[in-house]
């Protein structure tokens, strides 16, 4: 079992917890660094009861420093505090459930073809010293072109990527739903390019395919950070109080442009729909309409494929 290091007065207790969810089978990155992220905040405010005050103090903090963010997170903090009581210190707090209140679902920004042009120019040109300056490209090229999530491209191994045969492997994915998903000669040599630069930098056996400068994993929050600097270097505008731009958009892009190109092809999108669900991951295609839903040009067709009688999910061999 992999060891983190933590320096608050819970140190202890954060370790033996995460010892207890990977032995339920919950591995999950985002937990972690959100763990690591509250032992900080312990540390650095000398914190040293596991009260309402400190606890609240945390999220408070949280919320502040990424707002608008989906209230997700605070069930790691609350979940630890219910295992701080059955394991010893039965006092400690439990974050109330109404601090979910006032979140709200981001809603996606529509990238442009401009912008996306704009972006990856950018990117190639990245001012930086961290190993993003030949991984931003590669990176947000994966999700744009393959619809994958943030976390799958962030945790993707170099065992995961075959650039002989052309493919990916995304492995552990939400809800065990792993895939292989093929990739364009393009993709290929973007991919080469970065795996080449990583490879001399870090030898043959980095932990990711995409690495910080300490040669670990990329961590979420550098991915947002580094989105931003590229978008920001582009000179790409943002508006002011309305939707911002967020590398998850480069998902949202890649169903509803899909969507919109097999219209225009004359193909029946009833048809595709399972088989894009399948490739962007989803258990049900509830999940790729909330993608595509965004797209004005794809609800105004749908709604005159459902008047000319189309079935939502024809019978065509797909399980």
């Amino acid at each position: 079992m992999r060891k983190y290091e933590f320096t608050s007065v819970f140190a202890q207790e954060l370790t033996g917890y995460l010892a207890f969810k990977q032995s339920m089978g919950c591995y999950g990155a985002s937990r972690i660094w959100y763990l690591r992220s509250f032992d900080t905040y312990c540390t650095e405010h000398a914190v040293t009861a596991f009260d309402q005050q400190a606890i609240e103090g945390w999220v408070i903090f949280k919320k502040s420093s990424q707002p608008g963010s989906s209230p997700s997170w605070m069930s790691y903090i609350r979940d630890f505090g219910r295992w701080m009581r059955t394991h010893g210190t039965p006092e400690a707090y439990v974050l109330a459930e109404s601090w979910k209140s006032g979140f709200f679902r981001s809603q996606p920004y529509l990238l442009s073809r401009e912008e996306i042009s704009l972006f990856f120019r950018s990117a190639a040109v990245l001012e930086t010293v961290s190993p993003w300056k030949w991984q931003a490209v590669a990176f947000f090229a994966l999700m744009h072109s393959c619809g994958l999530r943030t976390c799958e491209t962030r945790r993707l191994q170099p065992k995961d990527v075959d650039l002989t045969e052309g493919f990916i492997d995304v492995l552990w994915s939400k809800g065990n739903r792993s895939r292989r998903l093929p990739i364009t000669g393009q993709i290929i040599d973007v991919l080469a390019s970065c795996d080449r630069i990583s490879r001399q930098k870090f030898g043959q056996h980095r932990s990711g395919f995409f690495v910080s400068s300490t040669a670990a994993p990329v961590s979420p929050a550098s991915i947002g950070v580094t989105f931003n600097q590229i978008w920001d270097q582009a000179g790409l505008k943002r508006s002011l109080g309305g939707k911002q731009p967020r590398p998850y958009d480069f998902r949202h892009h890649f169903a509803y442009a899909n969507i919109e190109r097999w219209m225009a092809e004359g193909r029946d999108v009833n048809v595709m729909l399972p088989y894009l669900s399948r490739y962007m991951g989803h258990a049900t295609l509830d999940s790729t309409f909330y993608y595509i839903h965004t797209s004005p040009d794809f609800m105004d067709s749908y709604a005159t494929l459902v008047q000319q009688g189309q079935g939502m999910l024809p019978e065509v061999g797909f399980e």
